[in-house]
């Protein structure tokens, strides 16, 4: 039936046309942003998941940043732990020198005091951006004098990764850094207990399970002591314990010390013998700090040249310890930038859209719009042939 009021071709193409107008915009929309999932009325699911990675992948950049900082505190450090091992060389360089008979000592010293002064200027120079991790308190800054000190540790973070588990709770992990007599140059605390600050142990002293103890002369354990199944030294009367190559420590047939512990200060170090204050150019004060007045000259920079030697190798383990952890943040570094990409691939599975598709989908709506009109101007006419009957 033809009708002049209800014109139901016409309605049903112009309901083609919107849809198809409707169907067009949204691919021009993905077409101009690049994107299938632009809003959250597109896919609430995929929308929801690609901003929250958005999210997180910014806080990866974050965390990159953070290591990039954390690196070259690490590297500062390092570097200068690299120029300590080097002059600390040259300082035991300078002692075996010294060892010789008839050298002129108080010109040897004149350089080792050159040296000495770099270390201090190396480490005081170790810095990033406020922090110098060759420098720290590493003992008990309350401990009384006289008093063996405490030894504590300060803990430095590098910000290493941005967690969100399965609950969707987030975590921030760092990696730790602990600051400790082992691998700080210089104790700020006053005490002493950096490598470079740290006074040589007296002749008579032993360190026997973390304790100080009065040593006993290798002359008293000879030919007719054996090793016994406990580990100790024994005639079967006396016992003893090796404290190190050449000291021996009494004790009891279980093995307690029976000597009592040293436990001041001034009765274990000898002062003034650290790799930064030792002065070959003073014997007599040198001899006194060790206790021994029997010691020759000869003996007492032997006894500085295996300090020395045993702060050169602590030197050398706290920087091979920095060369790792620089090795593992560089690592972390190359990680974090390949989970970024990775993230970013993955929230482009999620919402981008698909070029090729889109660009064939609009080429097709672009002509279905067109038939769409030639339809309604068609279904318009039919108005036209009615009046045209009229005419007749």
């Amino acid at each position: 039936m033809t009708s002049i009021l209800t014109n139901n071709a016409a309605m049903a193409a112009l309901q083609t046309l919107r849809s198809l107008d409707a169907s067009l915009e949204e691919s021009q929309a993905r077409v101009s942003s690049g994107l299938r999932v632009g809003t959250a009325s597109d896919n609430a699911a995929y929308w929801s998941i690609a901003t929250t990675m958005r999210s997180d992948n910014g806080a990866l950049s974050a965390v990159q940043d953070a290591l990039g900082l954390g690196a070259a505190k690490v590297d500062t450090a390092y570097a200068a732990m690299e120029s300590a091992v080097d002059v600390v060389t040259e300082i035991k360089n300078k002692l075996v020198a010294a060892r010789e008979t008839g050298v002129d000592r108080n010109k040897i010293q004149e350089e080792i005091q050159q040296l000495q002064d770099q270390l201090k200027s190396i480490t005081d120079s170790a810095s990033f951006s406020g922090e110098n991790w060759l420098k720290a308190a590493v003992s008990d800054e309350s401990a009384t004098a006289g008093n063996l000190p405490t030894l504590v540790t300060v803990s430095k973070q590098v910000v290493g990764s941005f967690l969100r588990d399965t609950a969707g709770n987030v975590k921030v992990q760092s990696i730790d850094v602990d600051l400790d007599s082992a691998n700080v140059l210089f104790d700020t605390s006053g005490n002493d207990q950096g490598i470079i600050d740290k006074n040589a142990l007296q002749s008579d002293v032993a360190l026997v399970d973390g304790s100080y103890y009065a040593a006993v002369d290798a002359t008293t354990v000879d030919d007719t002591y054996s090793e016994n199944s406990d580990g100790l030294w024994t005639d079967g009367t006396n016992f003893y314990v090796k404290a190190d190559e050449n000291k021996w420590v009494a004790t009891d047939s279980t093995g307690a010390v029976t000597g009592a512990a040293l436990t001041t200060i001034a009765a274990v170090f000898a002062d003034g013998t650290s790799v930064y204050e030792l002065d070959i150019s003073d014997m007599d004060t040198a001899r006194t700090a060790f206790g021994d007045a029997t010691l020759t000259d000869e003996d007492i920079i032997d006894l500085l040249i295996s300090h020395v030697d045993t702060q050169l190798e602590a030197i050398t383990s706290a920087t091979a310890a920095l060369g790792s952890i620089s090795m593992r943040i560089g690592m972390q570094e190359d990680f974090i930038s390949k989970l970024t990409d990775s993230i970013d691939s993955g929230i482009g599975r999620l919402v981008d859209a698909d070029m090729n598709e889109e660009s064939t989908r609009l080429s097709a709506l672009q002509t279905q719009q067109q038939l769409g009109i030639q339809a309604l101007s068609i279904a318009n006419t039919s108005s036209e042939n009615i009046l045209s009957l009229f005419r007749q």
